[in-house]
């Protein structure tokens, strides 16, 4: 089949790799235009937008849906995986076959921007990639198919994302040979849960909840938005972290045995393992104690 896909993040790059060397045809890129990045604002591609340009795939990068008009009704079919803007009904059925997406959980569990995180927030066990025909919900769309994959729970929405991305090839080229085979998708069924974006805001850890549901944050919320609280009036991100024995009292501090622990509810602590002080590079917790010379008492937050 004659495929485009609109994607934007790293997440979709396997797929990618998968359908180059695939016998579909993958005619045309769409991926969200050049943004400003980093202290001096460079416009920089999306990771798909790199992938595009290295391996000669046509590429385009529309400021709006209505772009795309002229652009995909040569198309079999449109692939999305985390696009990021939301097509008008009008859109969706220009290609042959219309749009399908991957989705990053079991729909109809975890219909939003932030599955996985939200997954792993919410302490489940299980997720996987569910890969359905686009229509106007968020996500309603009837399933063409779906993996699932146990969630250990060492890891954080970054290393979740990788396991599943990986997954990801295998069950899109099963939803192409059913669109090819002209099967129709499965309506969604059981019960729906919404997975909306993470806030900032959101993300600021409360040193008066338990010990678990911190670290379910802290988990979930790493590469972005990153969990966060304060020391001496300034941000301060914690990238990872596990739990101790120590009691201490919530958003209290101390080194123990060569580790930076910190108190939450109940008697609860965790040991900070990494952390971006304001200013700084990501490092690990010990090191920014030795420098940051901490006094009896010291407390985050």
């Amino acid at each position: 089949m004659r495929i485009g896909v609109a994607a934007t993040p790293e997440v979709a790059l396997p797929t990618l790799d998968w359908l180059i060397s695939s016998e579909h045809e993958v005619i045309r890129i769409i991926s969200q235009p050049d943004r400003a990045a980093g202290r001096g604002r460079i416009l920089r591609r999306s990771p798909v937008s790199n992938w595009a340009v290295g391996h000669n795939v046509s590429l385009i990068n529309p400021e709006t849906p209505q772009e795309l008009i002229g652009s995909i009704e040569d198309l079999d079919c449109v692939l999305t995986i985390g696009y990021g803007v939301l097509l008008p009904e009008a859109l969706l059925k220009l290609p042959r076959h219309g749009f399908i997406n991957l989705h990053f959980s079991l729909l109809p569990a975890y219909r939003g921007a932030a599955p996985v995180q939200r997954a792993i927030e919410n302490g489940e066990k299980f997720t996987g990639v569910t890969v359905f025909e686009l229509d106007k919900g968020m996500d309603t769309g009837p399933i063409y198919c779906s993996s699932q994959i146990d969630i250990d729970p060492k890891w954080r929405a970054q290393e979740l994302f990788h396991e599943l991305a990986v997954m990801a090839p295998a069950v899109v080229e099963y939803a192409l040979n059913a669109i090819s085979r002209g099967e129709v998708p499965i309506p969604q069924h059981g019960h729906s849960s919404r997975a909306p974006k993470i806030s900032k805001e959101e993300a600021k850890i409360d040193w008066m909840q338990e010990r678990d549901i911190i670290l379910r944050k802290i988990r979930g919320f790493y590469p972005a938005p990153i969990s966060w609280s304060t020391w001496k009036g300034e941000s301060f991100r914690v990238t990872s972290a596990a739990a101790h024995s120590s009691v201490l009292p919530p958003g209290q501090l101390s080194v123990i045995d060569e580790t930076v622990v910190v108190g939450c509810a109940n008697g609860g602590s965790i040991a900070l393992l990494s952390v971006i002080a304001s200013g700084k590079k990501e490092m690990s917790a010990i090191d920014w104690a030795h420098g940051a010379q901490l006094e009896i008492g010291s407390h985050l937050g």
